[in-house]
């Protein structure tokens, strides 16, 4: 949806994805990483994508954060972003930094059923990040079940729009495109 909305709205928007936030444990062994909970709020640096957010804001650019999924480690570039009229903030616990939340203009929370969720998450880990359906499934019911009920769930009370199906109408894309347009005039 993010990225969809982004296009629609055109030039002038940016994506950050809150994945790319992570953080680092270098200090961790390959195998200790892969242990960590990956769902959980706290596995995010709250406070350097809050601090790049407010710089965006702020109108200067930011360097460029990257995760490595298959490593468990980041992989941050010299690669500048800059300030765009509109920035889009993706990811599963974007609400949980009430901070962050006092920043954003529009809150859109995706309502996904959860075996969809599931379906695209098989298909994502195994595609782009080489995982075998064990360590998904394993991955799926030890900590994103668990984070989801304790959670994400709850995030929708923080929505300003809730957006049914996962985002995979272009309906909802040029509706809230529209509205985005229309609040820059």
């Amino acid at each position: 949806l993010a990225q969809e909305l982004c296009k629609a709205i055109g030039d002038g928007c940016t994506v950050i994805n809150h994945d790319s936030y992570y953080r680092d444990h270098p200090h961790l062994t390959y195998e200790e990483r892969c242990l960590l909970n990956y769902d959980e709020p706290d596995i995010f640096d709250h406070d350097l994508f809050l601090e790049d957010m407010k710089t965006l804001l702020d109108g200067k650019p930011i360097t460029k954060k990257q995760y490595d999924y298959a490593n468990h480690c980041r992989a941050d570039s010299d690669e500048l972003i800059y300030p765009t009229q509109v920035l889009i903030v993706e990811g599963i616990h974007v609400f949980y930094d009430e901070r962050l939340c006092e920043l954003m203009f529009l809150k859109l929370y995706m309502s996904v059923e959860p075996d969809v969720c599931l379906l695209r998450r098989i298909a994502r880990d195994i595609n782009e990040r080489g995982r075998s359906i064990d360590s998904i499934s394993m991955q799926y019911l030890t900590t994103v079940k668990p984070m989801f009920d304790k959670h994400i769930r709850n995030y929708i009370e923080l929505a300003d729009v809730i957006v049914a199906h996962g985002g995979r109408n272009a309906r909802i894309v040029s509706i809230l495109a529209g509205y985005v347009r229309h609040e820059l005039m």
